[in-house]
């Protein structure tokens, strides 16, 4: 029955999934899903026309914001904890392996290829906090990892990150790097400090909307990879940092946490900080997803 009312449209468009032309069951599985959430959401605040027209002229306007260097919608997904929650539905905790967090909308492909402990300081800030970080990646068995890739990136200590600051050279505070034959990582950057995500355009139209605020505390990001292995995208915190227990993207999980320390002198750096992550074995994960 294709005549509709209130009551039945829900069931009219899901009938119509397949209908003239084939589609897999997890493309029904998720159409049928978002069909009946949306609608019921639309029941549950009454939404009217105008606030529809409204809603579609945001979104067009989020796409025209998207290029290489902001990816809006991920930035959207993020205030609304979308990102954060698919995150952890994807990569679930069955043992010891380290937490995944968001990847964020402000990561670069090919990075520079560095060596150890190599520097991704391009450009220096009067207030900046050096810092050398290291750390084992490990397998479940706490025995380290060889040929880990690393890739590594953060804001610059004027709260910015090198894509949006055209006063940053290309790739300032990213690098990519290399476990040793003990899973041994070590590179030198700058502390992260707290900064606000854009709050500008679209984004900032929903963080107000939402009345939430745009700030995030002190992170590295990391993407750690090797075959074999669960790629992990993660992120370690600046326990000192503002906004940690108030993060505006809802990103930030305990295990994530460390401490920066006053650096030894032999290191080159204002501090050090040291954090070890563990990775799941792929074929582990495969066995997981088949139960």
């Amino acid at each position: 029955m294709g005549i509709v009312n209130q009551d039945n449209i829900t069931d009219v468009v899901i009938a119509s999934l397949g209908k003239h032309g084939d589609i897999t069951d997890r493309e029904r599985e998720i159409a049928t899903g978002l069909i009946k959430h949306l609608h019921a959401f639309i029941k549950d605040v009454k939404l009217q026309h105008s606030e529809f027209l409204a809603a579609c002229d945001y979104l067009a306007r989020a796409g025209k914001l998207c290029n290489e260097n902001r990816q809006e919608f991920i930035l959207l997904g993020d205030i609304l904890g979308v990102e954060v929650l698919v995150d952890m539905m994807t990569n679930p905790i069955e043992g010891n392996e380290s937490e995944s967090t968001v990847l964020g909308p402000f990561y670069r492909e090919n990075p520079p290829v560095l060596p150890k402990g190599a520097s991704t300081i391009q450009k220096h800030y009067d207030n900046e906090e050096t810092a050398y970080f290291e750390g084992y990646i490990k397998d479940e068995h706490g025995n380290g990892i060889a040929g880990v890739t690393l890739d590594v990136w953060e804001d610059a200590p004027n709260g910015i990150y090198e894509n949006l600051d055209p006063d940053q050279p290309e790739y300032n505070l990213r690098g990519r790097f290399e476990t040793d034959e003990n899973g041994h990582y070590a590179f030198v950057a700058v502390r992260p400090v707290p900064y606000p995500i854009p709050d500008d355009e679209t984004a900032g139209e929903l963080l107000r909307f939402m009345g939430h605020h745009p700030n995030r505390p002190g992170h590295m990001h990391f993407i750690i990879s090797k075959d074999g292995y669960r790629p992990l995208i993660s992120q370690i915190y600046d326990a000192d940092s503002a906004w940690l227990e108030d993060d505006s993207v809802f990103a930030v999980k305990e295990s994530l946490i460390g401490k920066f320390k006053p650096a030894a002198a032999d290191l080159g750096t204002d501090l050090h900080f040291e954090f070890d992550f563990t990775l799941k074995a792929q074929a582990a994960v495969q066995a997981v997803a088949a139960e």
